[in-house]
């Protein structure tokens, strides 16, 4: 990787670490700081719900506005913003109505950030290490999640928010000496990847009405419908499923570690097959597209059959690895199919997927009340993430689709099959 894309990656990947640990810090230290301020249940809801009316509501704006001002002046903004509303956070904890919009501003904050850096890489790193740009990307945001759940618990409840709001400010400062925006568009320093159509002017409906895009979106919603479950529901299951105490609770940092590891590994895997074996750019986007949907779904199922804590937290370990795939999947492909519209076409993916999810679970819950089959396990969730894999398989379309929207996509890299494993065998 070449010293200007290293240090854009290393840069994006360290606000990404930030942003993950600044979004964690406030489910650990709602419970002292309930217990200092009485909060009732109900205000304790809205407090932590703001974070998302917030988060939701920029993400498009965040990558318009990096299209029109820029990746470097936005990404700053949103750094500087989250960074600003985390520190000040203990200063207005006396204040329900002023820590509810403190909330509210680093959800904008933190929804800016991801689509930005999404445009920035699309403009600035060549596709031979885009798959280890966005690998490096998500990993720093699994180990950002990581080291604020192991180390807030153990700090006083304010410092917390001091620490990392303080580090999102002293990034914004690095942010300012070492990128510049003019040096790392020259065409002849780095071998980007040049669109052969630079129309900027689309239209919204385009990108929501081509199959290539919805392949993409689908994608990214059976990733993380998995992930979620996980994320939200694996202490408790292994709480009252496993009989897991205290201590073995920790071990649930353990999964997020080997999501790191595996998508560094995956990442510079899938630029060399890219860069020295010559596969095509649509050939390894399906290969750790599929492993990092198939796989996981594989190793739940295996974990929801086995009563041992040590084998169940090895299987999701697996799971949780073999997603981070992803990142040199469907991830880094809004970067190929739509170079000068990356940003946006995430920031629609993110949304949409964070829509649905919640939607979808909501209704699910609510419609399946069985106490016998807790609806949260992983055998009910592995069977929905291989339901909604087949569903995307059904919504892609034929070899036509490689052609269509000329302004938004690069046909050479769409991906109409994205998430179509069991079509992988048939189209050469």
């Amino acid at each position: 990787m070449s010293a200007k894309s290293s240090r854009i990656v290393g840069l994006c990947s360290v606000a990404n670490f930030i942003n993950a640990a600044d979004r964690v810090i406030m489910p650990i230290a709602i419970v002292p700081m309930t217990d200092q301020f009485k909060w009732s249940l109900h205000w304790q809801g809205w407090i932590l719900s703001a974070f998302a009316f917030g988060y939701f509501t920029s993400q498009v704006i965040g990558a318009c506005a990096a299209s029109r001002f820029g990746g470097k002046t936005v990404l700053l903004f949103a750094v500087f913003l989250w960074s600003v509303s985390t520190t000040v956070t203990p200063l207005l904890a006396t204040s329900v109505p002023a820590l509810i919009l403190c909330r509210v501003i680093l959800g904008l904050g933190e929804g800016l950030g991801l689509p930005t850096i999404f445009h920035i890489f699309a403009h600035n790193v060549p596709i031979e290490e885009r798959s280890r740009a966005f690998g490096y990307l998500v990993a720093a945001g699994s180990v950002g999640q990581t080291v604020a759940s192991v180390m807030c618990p153990h700090l006083a409840w304010q410092t917390g928010f001091y620490l990392f709001g303080s580090l999102g400010i002293i990034w914004v400062l690095i942010w300012l000496i070492f990128y510049n925006d003019s040096a790392v568009l020259q065409k002849d320093e780095i071998p980007l990847f040049i669109p052969k159509v630079t129309n900027r002017n689309v239209r919204w409906a385009e990108f929501v009405s081509h199959w290539s895009l919805w392949a993409v979106y689908l994608a990214h919603f059976a990733m993380n419908w998995s992930n979620y479950i996980i994320m939200q529901w694996l202490p408790t299951y292994l709480a009252r499923n496993l009989a897991a105490n205290k201590e073995s609770i920790s071990l649930t940092a353990l999964p997020y570690i080997i999501n790191s590891l595996v998508g560094i590994m995956a990442g510079h895997f899938a630029d060399t097959l890219v860069g020295k074996r010559k596969w095509s750019v649509l050939s390894v986007r399906r290969l750790m597209t599929s492993m990092g949907l198939f796989g996981p779904g594989i190793f739940l199922l295996a974990f929801c059959t086995v009563d041992n804590l040590l084998a169940a937290v090895v299987f999701v370990s697996i799971s949780m690895g073999l997603c981070a795939c992803n990142s040199a999947g469907h991830l880094s492909n809004h970067a190929d199919i739509a170079p000068n519209h990356a940003g946006v076409t995430f920031a629609i993916s993110n949304t949409i997927v964070s829509s649905l999810h919640n939607l979808c679970i909501n209704l699910y819950d609510g419609t399946c009340d069985d106490s016998r089959y807790p609806l949260w396990t992983p055998d009910r969730r592995t069977g929905d993430n291989f339901t909604w894999t087949l569903v995307s398989c059904l919504c892609t379309g034929g070899r036509s689709q490689l052609y269509i929207c000329h302004h938004l996509l690069q046909p050479e890299f769409c991906i109409p099959a994205t998430l179509t494993t069991l079509r992988l065998t048939i189209l050469p």
